[in-house]
């Protein structure tokens, strides 16, 4: 090369820099600025059919996000599983290649540009990794022709100071993303409490089905009447009890809460009604029971259901002569209490068992109020779980954001642990994520964790035996029946056409469907590829197929896949 020819190059690769970072200084959009710096390219330097390959995380497959030159069928075309192929090694090794010669190098797929639009004369390619933090996040690549006097040298040299831009560019788009879904969400929070009734007692949500709960409490909070509160674990059974409390006119009185079902039988009764000196071996003194300190206030039974026969009587005494006796005493000692019960069993259910006084269920069931399970509340998971964001950026010192795809992940998902349950996965996410945007593939892996699990009384949590539960239409409550075992011969019941993803448990077209798909044949491939990608890990590879581990082993198992 010249000179003259030198000094071209030079001023060519000093302009296509300095209008690229031009493009980036006045564009706030992504695909515009990344679109100008690979039209660039193109034009003052003949490297053509600029594309940027980003991980999709929906399918954890390479896929083309910005391009110059490059139809929409052909970007469409240009999906690469990491480590396939030139796009896929350079992704996965973080090194960048050549390839002097298409049409001599096999692990060229020719896969997004069909070989017969390219020139008919020996044409090279060339792929760099685009990394943040040293990291690798995409791939940048093009195609040129190989007989050119510009080196490939001062090519690959310019590509590297532009894969550094687009990476600047991407990073700022995410700052900027992680900045607004934080307002976003900071506002609609903002707005839950200004509209919501309950949300001044601590009880966030727009649903329906919680404000008709909500409408109910703030109704009798103001009488005497016994309230019976009735729900799943996790549903917020004690803040409602409080919230009844505040807003009745004992607020200034003692709200007292005992779980009847968390303390031993032979404790009780002793902790219910109190007890004399000497009414037992270790009763040194006189110890009021939660009854008498709820004097003047409201006493919160949790799970009454679990009230054994002889404290029922009991308690229905104090409901009938507002009176206690304590345990090794003779006196009755007046008491003005106010009794809100919870259960989340079947009390009629009890009653007819004989494990349940039939009086005391009347007692107890003047008012009774059902709160909704979270998958029956339409809309609400995305407004608890930015709460409990809120909440443990605070507890934690950090400042994360959900990512795209995470809360609609979380929407989807069957909560058989209720609220309970998406608060401590919530926390959990906030300590696992390495990031400042909790991603949605870290939310699918800990839903996946989460397979499984069964809460007392989540009769109708549609949990799947071994797999992840699905979410019921908003309002359908408990009236799902509950899934049949998974077969072990044969084949697993199908999904509805287009649920998406066969045997994806985050992805269906209606929530009430079962998250299993018929095992075919023709995924032995894709299994196989997935498990060689992970290096055997096979909750790694469910997780890139869509599947949950329990439904990877099945289809390893049915199509004899060999795993070691």
């Amino acid at each position: 090369m010249s000179t003259s020819d030198t000094a071209i190059t030079l001023e060519s690769e000093l302009l296509v820099i300095q209008q690229a970072a031009r493009i980036i200084s006045r564009s706030d959009d992504p695909e515009a600025a990344i679109q100008g710096i690979l039209r660039l390219l193109s034009q003052l330097l003949g490297l053509n059919r600029g594309r940027v390959l980003l991980v999709d995380p929906s399918t954890a497959t390479l896929a083309i996000r910005y391009a110059y030159g490059l139809t929409d069928e052909e970007r469409a075309r240009g999906r690469y599983a990491l480590g396939e192929g030139i796009t896929g090694r350079v992704f996965q090794t973080g090194q960048m290649e050549v390839v002097q010669d298409i049409d001599a190098e096999p692990s060229y797929l020719t896969r997004a540009v069909a070989r017969g639009v390219l020139p008919q004369e020996p044409v090279a390619f060339l792929a760099l990794p685009i990394q943040q933090h040293e990291q690798t996040i995409g791939v940048l690549a093009v195609h040129r022709l190989r007989q050119r006097e510009r080196p490939f040298q001062r090519d690959l040299a310019l590509l590297q100071v532009i894969a550094t831009l687009v990476a600047q560019v991407l990073r700022v788009n995410d700052l900027v993303a992680e900045r607004t879904a934080q307002l976003l969400s900071e506002n609609r929070l903002l707005k839950n409490r200004l509209e919501s009734r309950g949300a001044s007692y601590g009880i966030i949500g727009q649903s329906p089905a919680l404000h008709q709960a909500i409408n109910q409490t703030l109704q009798v909070a103001a009488t005497k009447t016994t309230v019976l509160l009735l729900g799943e674990s996790g549903t917020g059974k004690e803040r409602f009890a409080r919230m009844q409390h505040v807003a009745s006119k004992r607020a200034d009185g003692p709200f007292v809460s005992v779980n009847c079902a968390a303390i031993p039988a032979n404790l009780l009764e002793s902790e219910l009604f109190g007890h004399e000196k000497g009414a037992f071996t270790g009763a040194q003194a006189v110890k009021k029971g939660r009854m008498e300190l709820a004097d003047g206030g409201t006493l919160f039974l949790d799970e009454i259901g679990d009230l054994d026969l002889e404290l029922q009587a009991k308690l229905l005494r104090v409901l009938e002569y507002k009176v206690v006796q304590r345990v090794g005493g003779t006196r009755d000692i007046p008491v003005d209490v106010r009794i809100v019960a919870a259960t989340h069993q079947n009390l009629q259910e009890a009653v007819n068992d004989g494990r349940f006084r039939l009086d005391l269920f009347y007692r107890l069931n003047v008012f009774p109020i059902r709160l909704p399970p979270l998958r029956a509340r339409a809309g609400d998971v995305p407004i608890l779980a930015r709460h409990f964001l809120n909440a443990a950026n605070q507890e934690y010192g950090r400042n994360q954001v959900f990512g795209p795809g995470a809360l609609e992940l979380l929407e989807r998902f069957g909560w058989p642990g209720n609220i309970r349950q998406l608060e401590n996965l919530v926390k959990r996410a906030v300590l696992m994520s390495t990031e400042s945007v909790i991603r949605r593939d870290l939310v699918q892996e800990i839903l996946v964790e989460e397979e499984g699990i069964r809460q007392p009384g989540a009769a109708g949590a549609g949990t799947e035996p071994g797999g992840l539960s699905m979410a019921a239409p908003a309002g359908a409550g408990a009236s799902r029946a509950p899934a049949d075992p998974v077969p072990l011969h044969h084949s697993e019941p199908m999904t509805a056409p287009g649920a998406g993803v066969p045997g994806n448990p985050f992805d269906s077209a209606e929530p009430g469907l079962r998250p299993y798909a018929r095992v075919r044949h023709d995924e032995r491939d894709h299994i196989e590829q997935a498990l060689r990608r992970h290096h055997g890990n096979k909750t790694r590879a469910a997780l890139s197929l869509g599947l949950t581990p329990r439904q990877l082993r099945y289809r390893i198992v049915k199509l004899g896949i060999a795993t070691e």
